[in-house]
């Protein structure tokens, strides 16, 4: 287990620094194997080390890309739609050697086994984990599942995770918000050989808290990250406001 904190003064630096650590990352798995793998988070507080990201040294087209989670039935088109996400704020930018979509449309199951397949082929290098602000990792809501082997599964999203996607502007209400969605397991995600997670903004104070001072539990999802042997935490002065006592 190896965790190292870093307290940026804002966002936009936290994204920098995030960014400079995840490409750092690649570089050195692309001059150990000639390519690299990396999973990708969305959402609000990853905007700024995303758009850092892009801006990196980075030879894009030695890095194959996953992502996390996407909900199920609902069609790219929409603006919540990740896929979307990802295409418009980093695919379309960098010029990737494959990038590997979770689609909630259509035969699910069919969709989460070719996924799964592709994902077992080879380790992945980098996994850029957020963290919400119920504690999750991907949609692992609480109780997260610590046990399943299976790299991707459909789950049922809790109602603070809804309203964490209403808070953020993606939906207008609770009831827009999918019931379910795809996502990417605990243990898949501590498969990855560095975890890099950017968690800006006071909204996520209490769950930064809960993940650096509970002890391993799946009603704070995040506190399996502690368990990795390489987690690097970029959070800002906001979203560290709850550690000043600590």
């Amino acid at each position: 287990m190896s965790i190292t904190v870093t307290i940026a003064d804002s966002p936009q630096q936290l994204g920098q620094k995030a960014a400079k650590k995840i490409a750092a990352l690649l570089g050195e798995a692309i001059a150990a194997s000639g390519e690299a793998r990396i999973i990708l988070s969305t959402g609000a507080s990853q905007f700024e080390t995303m758009e850092a990201l892009i801006q990196s040294d980075v030879d894009w087209s030695k890095v194959e890309m996953f992502h996390l989670d996407e909900y199920v039935d609902l069609p790219e088109s929409h603006p919540a739609s990740f896929r979307k996400y990802l295409k418009e704020r980093f695919v379309s930018k960098v010029g990737l050697k494959a990038a590997h979509f979770v689609s909630g449309e259509g035969d699910v199951e069919a969709n989460i086994a070719a996924l799964n397949a592709e994902l077992r082929k080879k380790p992945v290098d980098v996994g850029v984990i957020g963290i919400g602000e119920n504690g999750h990792i991907a949609f692992n809501d609480p109780p997260a599942d610590f046990d399943t082997e299976e790299p991707y599964k459909v789950v049922v999203l809790d109602d603070r995770c809804k309203q964490q996607q209403v808070g953020e502007g993606w939906f207008r209400t609770i009831a827009d918000v999918p019931v379910t969605a795809i996502t990417m397991t605990p243990r898949q995600i501590l498969s990855c050989k560095h975890i890099v997670s950017s968690v800006p903004h006071a909204v996520k104070a209490e769950a930064v808290y809960n993940t650096l001072t509970k002890a391993l539990d799946p009603m704070i999802p995040a506190t399996l990250l502690k368990t990795h042997p390489d987690w690097n935490l970029f959070i800002d002065r906001e979203s560290a406001g709850k550690l000043i006592a600590w």
